[in-house]
């Protein structure tokens, strides 16, 4: 489990074919990953991996397999040397949860329309699979990249996120363009509900 409150950024060092139709990734971070064991998680841009090696000091370093599954449905297999990564570990029983419930199974990737600036503050309209648009409502909440975000507005298969100062300068947000591919996670309990609801029509 994950809160989508962005812990820290990577940047990717390799992307390489792996056994199995999998990719091994290697990623660079001021994270102090090497306290992390073996097996531990770590969301990557929203999807969570699982770290198979790692390096301490600073910065640190670690590995993740990203299997077919995870290649077809997010945007890590666009990744390349260089390119910045959103990072969350795993959430500790205990920790605050300061965003919202974020499960690192990516529900689909979605297509930014427009940034537009206002004032100090951006507003990002992002359109989404029309299967995934089912669950996204105004106030509810929604995971851009593993970043937890509020939705202000809601259009069809679009929606709109207003992003604060604060998350423009501890993400890579504020650098999507239109066009950009994000990964989506929609709201856990949205999901749960809808399918009960589902159910219970369906009977």
């Amino acid at each position: 489990m994950f809160t989508g409150i962005v812990e820290g950024l990577g940047k990717v060092e390799s992307l390489r074919a792996s056994a199995g139709g999998t990719r091994r990734l290697t990623v660079k971070t001021s994270l102090e990953v090497g306290k992390l064991p073996i097996g531990a998680s770590m969301a990557v841009n929203g999807a969570c991996l699982t770290i198979v090696a790692r390096r301490a000091g600073r910065p640190s370093t670690f590995q993740a397999d990203v299997g077919p599954e995870t290649l077809a449905c997010t945007t890590l297999g666009s990744l390349g040397p260089g390119s910045r990564v959103h990072l969350e570990p795993a959430l500790r029983l205990g920790d605050s949860l300061g965003g919202h419930m974020v499960s690192g199974h990516v529900d689909g990737t979605g297509c930014v329309e427009s940034a537009r600036k206002q004032a100090s503050t951006l507003a990002l309209r992002v359109t989404a699979p029309e299967e995934l648009a089912t669950y996204l409502f105004k106030k509810g909440s929604v995971a851009i990249a593993g970043v937890s975000l509020t939705i202000n507005q809601v259009a069809g298969t679009s929606f709109e996120v207003l992003l604060i100062p604060h998350t423009l300068e501890v993400t890579f947000l504020g650098e999507l363009r239109a066009g950009s591919r994000v990964n989506l996670e929609a709201d856990m309990i949205a999901k749960q509900v809808a399918r009960f609801v589902e159910r219970i029509h369906a009977r």
